[in-house]
């Protein structure tokens, strides 16, 4: 049986997301100013500078591209739903990037029909890249961002392990746990707690290192896509905490998400 590879289209936006996480850490190694925006998150000249070199690559690679993304949407782009789109976050985890951490990323996705199709997430820190599609599959791959994107990267082909029916290893965010987060916690069999940033949670449950994520808290759908479509393209789901599976393209909720739960099976949760 033949492995699909991934596309020509999910390794052009495997370069832009690199491209754009070079720059970030420029920034990063650098002295930088944070400023805060109209609700009170933070933003810096990464976050400003990732997502100028994003649109120009999407652009290039596609002029007829719809982009709904996050800065631009904060400056206060009034973006249109169309059934094609993609979903940008330049710097996903800013608050990681301030206290240098390490666990901030570069997000991009491809959205169709309000589901997420392909999506890139790289973390420049951690040099690691983590790029899904539903058509291929996803991938992980080592990454440094001062180094040239290699002609053919090599990429290891990542799959969600089955949800066990006990010793649960969850995801929890580092920056954002709740009260409604722990009592669901202490409703499930929880062997270990894991906290990460970012997007990179729904790449953990992609690359096997986790089962769940549960999310009560706000987040945005550029937030949530690209590491969405890693794991849908992993096997995983993803799923409103009513059961619907979580959609995108949500312009009348101001494209916030309702709670949900990521998973590597949406058995059992």
């Amino acid at each position: 049986m033949t492995i699909p590879e991934p596309s020509q289209h999910l390794l052009s936006l495997m370069k832009i997301a690199h491209a754009a996480g070079a720059r970030i850490m420029e920034i990063y190694n650098d002295d930088f100013e944070v400023a805060s925006k109209a609700d009170a998150s933070p933003v810096t000249e990464a976050d400003i500078a990732a997502e100028a070199i994003i649109l120009e690559g999407l652009n290039g690679l596609d002029p007829t591209s719809n982009i709904i993304a996050e800065e631009a949407v904060s400056a206060g782009a009034t973006p249109q739903v169309t059934q094609e789109f993609y979903l940008v976050d330049p710097l996903d985890g800013t608050r990681e990037f301030i206290s240098r951490n390490g666990e901030f990323t570069v997000n991009i996705a491809l959205v169709r029909d309000a589901a997420p199709i392909a999506g890139v997430v790289y973390a420049p820190a951690l040099s690691t890249l983590y790029a899904g599609e539903l058509v291929s599959g996803a991938f992980e791959t080592s990454l440094e961002a001062d180094e040239s994107f290699p002609a053919a990267p090599a990429l290891q082909r990542i799959e969600c392990p089955a949800l066990p029916a006990s010793g649960i290893k969850v995801v929890a965010s580092r920056s954002h746990r709740d009260e409604t987060t722990d009592a669901w916690l202490a409703q499930r069999d929880v062997a270990e707690i894991v906290p990460a940033g970012s997007s990179l949670k729904f790449c953990l449950l992609a690359s096997g290192k986790a089962h769940l994520y549960p999310r009560f808290g706000r987040t945005m759908e550029w937030d949530t896509a690209a590491g969405h479509a890693v794991l849908a393209a992993a096997g995983g789901e993803v799923f409103e905490a009513a059961g619907e599976p979580l959609r995108y393209g949500k312009a009348g909720r101001g494209f916030d998400n309702p709670a949900f739960i990521a998973s590597v099976s949406a058995q059992g949760c």
